[in-house]
């Protein structure tokens, strides 16, 4: 959801930006966490989804084009202009030409970014603000960068390990498909006159494919609405309630709830290390989070707002494993907990790596297994009738 949020920065100048967030207490803890004061919230109407504005601006690869050029000594005004000069994407050249019309006219490189919400999130904004203070805009780019590189190669990793099941399931429904809708269809004629001698599961398939026959554009229609709905919206709530089944598996939503944590160590561990204190960091990235651990961590949150150490606060809300917790406690012993955080996240993103693969290797022969009954089975049915005709007449 989106929300128009009018602002009031330290500088006391009115700022207007557009947030996407789950609730209106997300946004306020967004916009309390880059230091500004909320004047309203108001829903967003009549503009682009975010997620398609940034999924079209590539964030990375500008991040990293950017800091090669701040390396090379080049000043941010010209670096930015060097960008919009090279680039042949129409909307990416508006973006960086907006951008650099920002920074001619005396805003910061953050207000600059802030100003486009749909395009710049609120992490690279605050990791960038954050660099202003210390005027290392190049060792922040730097951060973000292996950031987003570790996020996209464990995101490979497990997109990686559902390619081979996905592609048996779907090879396997489009036979069993066809084997139900055309195949035993033109059986079931063959078998009309044997009537009650056929033998119970046969008959079954048999009332199928007479189904299948009669009806068939009731059937056709049917899986065109089902398709219709499911692009239309209807794949997210089917994903979000399947999402919700598979946490309640215990094998299953351990691990994703590790994911979940790995996320939230590596997000965190970017932004202490940037300089960033430990409460606006939470606030930030609480909507990294699923809707079943989210309240976990804003009551973290408070915990830790009160003077409670932040081990012992993701402890008693669930946000911790054994090994995170361990480095959190020395984390908070050497005053290194952004390191620490990076260290836990790079554990489990290990471990997840390790549980994908050897989940793959057992599920592809057992989707195979399964899939291999259920077409032998049609198979068998359809022809079991000639088998018991062929001993009838022996």
């Amino acid at each position: 959801m989106r929300y128009r949020v009018k602002s009031l920065q330290a500088d006391m100048s009115m700022s207007v930006s557009v947030i996407d967030a789950e609730t209106v207490d997300d946004v306020r803890r967004q916009v309390q966490a880059l230091g500004h004061a909320v004047v309203s919230i108001s829903r967003a109407r009549g503009l682009g989804t975010g997620a398609r504005a940034r999924a079209d601006f590539p964030l990375l690869l500008f991040s990293q084009e950017l800091l090669s050029l701040l390396s090379s000594g080049v000043s941010i005004v010209e670096a930015v202009e060097t960008l919009a000069e090279k680039e042949s994407r129409t909307p990416v050249r508006a973006v960086l030409h907006k951008l650099l019309l920002s920074l001619r006219e005396g805003h910061t490189f953050s207000s600059a970014l802030q100003s486009m919400p749909r395009i710049f999130p609120p992490l690279f904004v605050a990791t960038v603000r954050a660099s202003e203070r210390t005027s290392d805009l190049g060792e922040a780019l730097g951060r973000y960068i292996a950031y987003g590189n570790q996020l996209e190669t464990l995101r490979n990793k497990l997109v990686s390990a559902a390619i081979y099941p996905v592609m048996l399931i779907g090879v396997s429904s489009l036979v069993i498909l066809f084997l139900m809708g055309y195949v035993v269809p033109r059986f079931s004629h063959i078998y009309e006159d044997m009537g009650d001698e056929l033998p119970f599961m046969s008959r079954l398939m048999l009332q199928w494919g007479q189904a299948v026959e009669q009806y068939w554009p009731v059937l056709l229609g049917l899986m065109v609405a089902l398709v219709i709905g499911l692009s239309m919206g209807g794949g997210r709530w089917l994903g979000q309630r399947l999402m919700g089944q598979l946490w309640r598996i215990p094998a299953i939503g351990e691990h994703m709830r590790v994911f979940q944590l790995a996320r939230l160590y590596r997000t965190l561990g970017m932004l202490l290390r940037g300089g960033i204190a430990i409460v606006p960091a939470l606030d930030m990235v609480s909507g990294l989070l699923s809707p079943a651990l989210r309240p976990r961590l804003v009551a973290a949150t408070s915990r830790i707002r009160e003077g409670q150490p932040m081990s012992h606060a993701f402890e008693s809300q669930g946000l911790s494993t054994a090994v995170s917790l361990r480095m959190l406690r020395v984390g908070e012993r050497t005053g290194n907990m952004g390191d620490m955080m990076e260290r836990a996240a790079a554990f489990h993103d290990e471990e997840l790596s390790r549980w994908a693969e050897w989940a793959t290797r057992l599920l592809g022969p057992a989707l195979m297994l399964i899939m291999g009954l259920v077409i032998g089975a049609i198979v068998v049915l359809m022809y079991l009738p000639i088998f018991q005709l062929a001993e009838s007449v022996q």
